[in-house]
């Protein structure tokens, strides 16, 4: 229980971060950072713990692994969504 709600205290400021990075903060609500930086987290991580063997977000204390690759997993789905908003990565 604890764990899941670290996970989305953790996805949110993510997303908050990763927003910043791909410079969509403005353009993005509260609520859609939160949900960006949860889904990122989750692909991230998913991804590095079949590459890595590491990577969660949900621990205490935080795994510097699953931080990065969290973040890499929320900059790449803005990534994605950019490019099918605008047709372009950066806006």
């Amino acid at each position: 229980m604890l764990g899941s709600i670290w996970f989305i205290i953790m996805g949110g400021i993510i997303g908050w971060v990763a927003s910043l990075v791909m410079n969509r903060d403005a353009a993005m609500g509260k609520f859609w950072n939160v949900v960006v930086g949860i889904l990122g987290s989750f692909i991230g991580n998913t991804v590095f713990a079949f590459v890595l063997g590491s990577g969660t977000i949900g621990g205490w204390p935080p795994d510097i692994m699953g931080i990065i690759s969290a973040l890499i997993g929320a900059i790449v789905l803005l990534g994605v969504l950019n490019l099918i908003q605008r047709g372009n990565v950066r806006g």
